[in-house]
């Protein structure tokens, strides 16, 4: 009987796509939480309009906030890397191979990690543009509606 845990060689596409799109996420969380939680009716218009403009300036460019989002999100592509390789450091195989899929994991979190943040940046700018600030007008009585005719 063998005492010793059964330790496999973790999948690089499947690891790579789940750090990917945590890492996407993270740096789009400022926008993708509030469009998430107004779709669930948790959040208004308005309200999901500033807990997004706390991340950008004035002008629509990323402030502070998106750069720290940003920041984590490189962040948890790297730790993401470490625990694959920590992880395939364990297993018995090829040093060669452990260094090619190592270099295939690097590339697959950085292309899909900034194809999922761009994706969920179109996607939550479209839908604060459909949904969100529609909602945010009528909230403020901005929609036309209330206007002396």
């Amino acid at each position: 009987m063998s005492t010793s845990p059964d330790v496999t060689q973790p999948s690089v596409l499947k690891w790579g796509l789940s750090v990917a799109a945590s890492a996407g996420l993270t740096g789009m969380l400022c926008c993708v939480a509030p469009m998430v939680l107004f779709m669930f009716g948790i959040m208004g218009g308005t309200y999901a309009i500033s807990f997004a403009d706390f991340f950008y300036q004035a002008d629509g460019s990323p402030g502070a906030g998106a750069w720290i989002l940003r920041g984590l999100a490189v962040i948890v592509g790297l730790v993401g890397v470490w625990q694959y390789r920590r992880q395939q450091e364990q297993c018995s195989i090829d040093p060669k191979r452990q260094q090619t899929n190592l270099v295939l994991l690097i590339l697959l979190i950085t292309v899909l990690g900034v194809g999922f943040f761009l994706s969920f940046e179109a996607l939550s700018s479209w839908y604060f543009d459909a949904y969100i600030v529609p909602a945010q007008q009528q909230e403020l009585g901005l929609d036309g509606v209330n206007e002396p005719g």
